[in-house]
């Protein structure tokens, strides 16, 4: 959730529970329908207590969360057969959505996995961004299980958390008709966003579940970063692979805080490459964000506007980066937040839209110099492995080549 700041106001910093934000509000000139902003919801809903998933709507507890401190994390896909013939053997079909991105797995039940089909899908997200799911019956309580497997997992500071006790590591996500986008508010591209990217160690393989949704709208898209690196030039490559990116947590906090909500963690900063390598598949990433990469490190403001704006834009302009995944009750998604971006289409309201995200906690990312380094290999660009697997031949413009210009007259 990407983190854009309301003007709203509330004269209780330390409202706990949507009940509580209401009646704090009630004194307030109102509306019939509150406008919102879907990058920073404070997921202010209708009273439905009969709602089927009433124990999964959200609350903000005023409760105190300990700094997260830095924890050894393996990936799951270090352990995968590359040839994942245990996941791919129980699929009645492997359906790769797009050249760059995602992937759906039809005829499997989360719920049976093996742990060595659970590696293998480890290593299906790190190659392919995201795999989706449909149909299953999983819980929550089997899907905070399967997230643990791939590492520990993480608290969100602010966001909402389950009514039902004991679901502090799930993030819920919520709007109704209580919520109308106002469009006023934030621009498209703001809403792009990798989760909490400002953690010293961010999320890896990540999980959603959606319970409830529309017929149609409330998508999801999600932009490869491998994509974006294979895309550029090898000078801007090796431009990008030089520099560092604060990422922070403060505006996301803020906007609760304006909300009137109690934020649990204080919230942080963090300088992370603009390239990372990931720890398994060894391949390129461009990681920034919109949501909440603030500036690159060492360079005049202009440049790092520009360079940011440009990969901003790329993330959220280039379709050829992009899958679109149309949600259905009880359909899955797992990405992988250290090589994907990701925003949502607001175009249901005033339809419920009702999910779960268990977040697992990744390594610290590692800058394409560190990766080599610690490991001794090289690292890879995404593209000309797949152009070798497949013998194509590299083209000049990816061999660090270019042709003589000027004047022909």
């Amino acid at each position: 959730m990407a983190p854009v700041a309301i003007s709203e106001e509330s004269g209780n910093a330390t409202i706990g529970s949507v009940a509580e934000l209401k009646k704090a509000q009630a004194n307030k000139p109102t509306k019939d329908t509150q406008l919102f902003n879907p990058s920073f919801s404070p997921t202010v809903e209708t009273e439905n207590d009969d709602y089927q998933y009433a124990k999964y709507k959200p609350q903000f507890p005023v409760v105190e969360w300990e700094p997260l401190t830095e924890i050894e994390v393996t990936d799951r896909g270090h352990f995968a057969d590359p040839s994942k013939t245990a996941l791919f053997s129980a699929a009645q079909k492997v359906k790769h959505l797009t050249p760059a991105i995602g992937t759906e797995l039809v005829g499997i039940d989360l719920r049976q996995l093996t742990n060595q089909q659970k590696d293998e899908l480890a290593l299906l997200v790190a190659e392919r961004g995201v795999v989706f799911f449909r149909d299953q019956e999983l819980s929550i309580h089997e899907q905070l299980d399967v997230g643990r497997y791939f590492g520990p997992l993480h608290k969100h500071a602010s966001t909402p958390i389950p009514r039902e006790p004991g679901l502090e590591e799930v993030h819920v996500v919520y709007n109704d008709a209580a919520q109308r986008p106002d469009a006023s508010g934030f621009s498209k591209i703001e809403l792009w966003h990798s989760d909490v990217t400002y953690e010293v160690q961010p999320p890896s393989t990540t999980s959603l579940k959606v319970i409830t949704g529309p017929e149609y709208g409330g998508d999801t898209l999600w932009s490869s970063g491998y994509a974006l690196y294979s895309s550029l030039s090898p000078g801007m490559q090796a431009y990008l692979e030089g520099l560092t990116a604060l990422h922070s947590a403060v505006a996301q906090a803020d906007g609760y805080r304006a909300a009137g909500l109690h934020v649990r963690r204080e919230p942080v900063e963090s300088v992370h490459p603009v390239v990372r390598v990931h720890p398994v598949t060894g391949w390129k990433s461009v990681y920034v964000n919109p949501g909440f990469t603030l500036r690159i490190l060492g360079v005049p403001k202009p440049e790092s506007d520009t360079i940011l704006n440009f990969l901003f834009h790329q993330i959220a302009d280039n379709v050829d980066f992009h899958v679109r995944f149309h949600w259905e009750p009880n359909s899955v998604a797992f990405w992988d937040n250290r090589i994907v971006t990701h925003t949502a289409t607001f175009d249901f309201w005033p339809h419920t839209r009702h999910a779960l995200r268990v977040t697992p906690r990744g390594e610290k990312p590692e800058s394409v110099e560190d990766y080599e380094s610690r490991t001794g290999k090289v690292a890879k660009d995404r593209q000309i492995e797949i152009w070798k697997e497949q013998g194509i031949e590299i083209p000049q413009s990816k061999k660090g080549l270019s042709r003589a210009r000027g004047y022909n007259d």
